[in-house]
């Protein structure tokens, strides 16, 4: 039986936790959270232990797996506790809020040659492995990328610095996409709205965006509305048009694929398989989110400071 530890109690948390404890081989061997009636909430649901911070957690030992599950700002030192205990380790993204403390983690998990892996689940829809069988042979030439939304109902997320934005909280996920289906980006230059509030996120972004293979890509992003309105990611290439979301592959604005919806489930049982030493396909380690993560932050550099940004290896 592998035993898992979670730190963090908040929905994702919440959704790993529901996932997990439905595979047979894995028990919950305890949450926490700063927030001890979240933590015990979850807890029970699942019949563990709740701890008020992960250094309790990993303090009580027996854990197999560790699954980082917090907000933007408060990436780090628990990954790094967590490492230091050798143990493998599940990071939900976003890395964190600067380049210096995700590099420094993905450094240490190479030296310590442990298993990772990052919540970047749509690599696990099976209309993205649809998707890359359609483009084989035909490089893409264009991509759009779009993350039209609403601001989500949590109280830090407004605020730069602790969510780091909506590129880099949300739609990093149509970013590690494009990096996919089109491949690294070498240069970006974003440009918000001219209505941002003084260290508040930007309400509305766009970016264009020029890929190492000679592709050009634009974003947008906006959370302005009321609802989730478009999110996703287009792409052309000689002969054909996809346009991608979590649910749907569109072929040729013409023939619609439906999404099996088992990637959540994926994501979870293949780092599983990669800590119990199986075969396992992780398709996004830590050290492969960080370049996604790279682009990411080069993207809200070029909004603040107004000016493209040059990617460099």
């Amino acid at each position: 039986m592998t035993r898992v530890g979670i730190v963090g109690a908040g929905n994702v948390a919440a959704r790993h936790a529901d996932v997990l404890s439905g595979f047979p081989d894995v028990t919950i061997a305890g949450i926490a959270d700063t927030d001890p009636h979240r933590a015990e909430a979850l807890a029970s649901k699942h019949g563990s232990p709740a701890y008020g911070g992960h250094a309790d957690l990993l303090s009580a030992g027996g854990l197999d797996a560790v699954y980082v599950c917090v907000p933007p700002f408060a990436h780090g030192n628990p990954e790094h506790d967590v490492l230091s205990c050798n143990l493998p380790l599940f990071v939900e993204k976003p890395l964190s809020l600067d380049l210096q403390t995700a590099e420094k983690i993905a450094t240490e998990i190479e030296r310590r040659s442990l298993p990772s892996a990052v919540g970047h689940h749509w690599r696990y829809l099976d209309i993205v492995e649809q998707a890359r069988d359609l483009l084989s042979g035909r490089p893409v030439r264009l991509a759009l990328g779009h993350w039209l939304d609403k601001v989500p109902p949590v109280g830090w997320w407004l605020k730069r610095e602790m969510s780091g934005g909506q590129i880099v909280e949300q739609a990093v996920h149509v970013l590690d996409l494009a990096r996919l289906l089109v491949g690294e980006v070498e240069m970006v230059h974003a440009v918000p709205a001219g209505d941002s509030v003084d260290g508040e996120v930007d309400r509305a972004t766009s970016a264009v965006m020029r890929f190492a293979g000679g592709a050009s890509g634009l974003l947008a992003t906006s959370c302005l509305l009321t609802r989730k309105h478009r999110v996703g990611l287009e792409v052309c290439a000689e002969g054909i048009a996809l346009e991608l979301s979590e649910t749907r592959l569109l072929v040729d604005g013409e023939r619609a694929i439906e999404d099996d919806g088992r990637a959540k489930t994926r994501v979870d049982r293949e780092f599983i398989n990669a800590v119990q030493g199986r075969a396992a396909d992780v398709r996004v380690p830590y050290g492969e989110a960080l370049r996604t993560h790279r682009v990411a932050l080069a993207l809200a550099r070029s909004a603040t400071e107004r000016r493209p940004v040059t990617l460099h290896d």
